[in-house]
């Protein structure tokens, strides 16, 4: 498993429950205390062990684990530079969700050796069937908290859904319902100092 997934997690939990949680759940998952090294490789059993520490240390589920760490990647300040990143997917919400099957290769671009799910995205009308196919165990939940949290960060309204999974890829159906419900967040193409 790529360094960066274990980072994700192992920043989330410390920024969202404190070190003492993190360095529990380490401890449990036998993971180095002090953390991963993101350009590192690791066993994908690390990351496994990681998640049931996770879970059994905060009483949650596994599932729910993971759209946190997606709602997290988006919406925490230490993140910026990832949100900037997905932002740079389109102008409205509808637009980043179009742009999502060119995602895998622009991520490829910086991590050339990072597992990244490919994307397929089917509009029936007023819902979208959004594919995540491949990538990390659990990746279509991380993406599900992603996406709601970039909703918001557009300001728009939407219903997100994990509707299940289909030959061996997570479907999330997305209804726009209404794309300037709410003040996007500011956003601007350099960071701000």
């Amino acid at each position: 498993m790529h360094g960066l997934v274990n980072r994700a997690i192992q920043c989330f939990l410390r920024d969202t429950y404190g070190d003492a949680v993190w360095q529990t759940v380490a401890a449990a998952a036998d993971a180095p205390r002090e953390g991963f090294e993101a350009m590192l490789r690791y066993p994908p059993a690390t990351t496994e062990a990681l998640l049931d520490a996770a879970a059994a240390a905060l009483d949650r589920s596994r599932d729910s684990i993971l759209e946190d760490l997606g709602t997290y990647l988006v919406s925490h300040p230490n993140n910026a530079a990832l949100r900037r990143l997905l932002r740079f997917g389109g102008v409205s919400f509808a637009d980043f969700l179009h742009s999502l099957e060119d995602l895998p290769g622009r991520a490829r671009l910086a991590v050339p050796d990072l597992n990244v799910p490919v994307f397929e995205l089917e509009d029936r009308g007023d819902t979208l069937h959004l594919t995540c196919r491949g990538g990390s165990p659990g990746a279509g939940l991380v993406l599900l908290g992603l996406l709601r949290a970039l909703a918001d960060d557009y300001g728009a309204l939407a219903l997100i859904d994990h509707a299940g999974d289909d030959e061996g890829g997570d479907i999330i159906t997305i209804r726009l319902l209404d794309q300037s419900h709410g003040e996007a967040r500011r956003f601007a193409l350099a960071p701000t100092a």
